[in-house]
């Protein structure tokens, strides 16, 4: 069955993918009520935030954009030290849409909730014309942990922890695209644990970060910028599967700019570097991390090389190809 434009009416069709859909998939008892807001239970300081999914292929190895929206934003609020408790959704769907493929969307979203720990607990719908699209918005509330994890607190003689292989989300996604036969999986993945991990093993974290968009030299580059310091890394530490690297020779791509989508950097004092990385190792998602490089007097981001040459590692310019979420 097609959505069509009745879909979007606010009558009985809409009734019916609400309940038959969202409500079936994302059952809890706040949701249910289908009230105009959603009224939640939080303690101290919340982290907030918002994200928007409009990935092609909506399915790849690995995930799917429902996956991708939940994994984003329990990131997100992740980054920041915070627990992820509550999600909203919300769908904008064009006409020519598929029922079972939104109820697979569904689906999926459920289970990565699941797998986060967080509950959705509000949503919206939306059909427009169109082509048979899906776009996802999603919302997150978090509760503070700890405090004072930000992009400007790193410092000069810590070390940055980088949770496993890179480029693995975007050439998936390229792999979806251009038809393109390999094993490559996107990591798509919520990184809450890895987070939780680190904060129990009372690790004193300065800044989080996950690899998103831009990849990993954009993402270094806003650290340096905003803690007005120097990062060193090194291009041996570097975790890239020989998958992804052969993917990234044959086509010309560099992954330090390839986004990934269950990646995250950690900047601790070195002292603790060592019992970070352990505890990061503990989780399914950290099997490959690293120590990857240093924080460093002066500005800007450099990599020492295989060849112990030095190579400026700039911020991504333009657009990087292709879109992947």
């Amino acid at each position: 069955m097609k959505i069509d434009m009745s879909y979007g009416s606010g009558g009985k069709q809409t009734g019916n993918l609400i309940h038959e859909v969202f409500l079936k998939h994302f059952n809890n008892k706040t949701l249910n009520k289908l009230e105009d807001a959603a009224v939640l239970s939080v303690s101290g300081k919340i982290a907030y935030t918002t994200d928007s999914f409009v990935v092609t292929p909506l399915f790849f190895n690995g995930g799917d954009i429902g996956k991708l929206a939940v994994c984003g934003t329990v990131n997100d609020l992740s980054m920041m030290g915070a627990r992820p408790r509550y999600l909203t959704a919300g769908f904008i769907i064009e006409e020519g849409c598929e029922l079972a493929l939104i109820e697979k969307i569904a689906e999926s979203m459920a289970a990565a909730a699941k797998e986060a720990k967080v509950m959705i607990v509000a949503g919206d719908t939306k059909v427009i014309e169109g082509n048979g699209g899906i776009y996802i918005n999603t919302s997150g509330i978090g509760e503070i942990m700890k405090e004072k994890i930000s992009i400007t607190n790193c410092h000069v003689g810590d070390v940055v922890i980088l949770s496993g292989n890179l480029g693995e989300h975007h050439a998936a996604i390229l792999s979806g695209r251009m038809g393109i036969e390999n094993n490559i999986k996107s990591d798509c993945a919520p990184l809450n644990s890895i987070v939780a991990g680190l904060l129990k093993e009372n690790i004193n974290v300065h800044c989080m970060r996950d690899v998103t968009r831009g990849g990993l030299a954009t993402v270094l580059n806003e650290a340096a910028d905003n803690s007005s310091c120097a990062i060193e890394i090194w291009e041996e530490a570097l975790p890239v599967s020989s998958e992804v690297q052969g993917f990234c020779d044959i086509l010309g791509l560099d992954p330090l700019y390839m986004a990934n989508e269950g990646k995250m950097i950690a900047v601790v004092p070195e002292g603790q570097a060592e019992k970070a990385l352990m505890s990061v190792q503990k989780s399914k998602y950290g099997k490959n991390v690293r120590i990857i490089g240093r924080v460093l007097e002066g500005s800007g981001v450099r990599m020492k090389t295989r060849l112990q040459g030095s190579r400026t590692i700039d911020v991504l310019y333009g657009e990087g190809l292709p879109r992947i979420c």
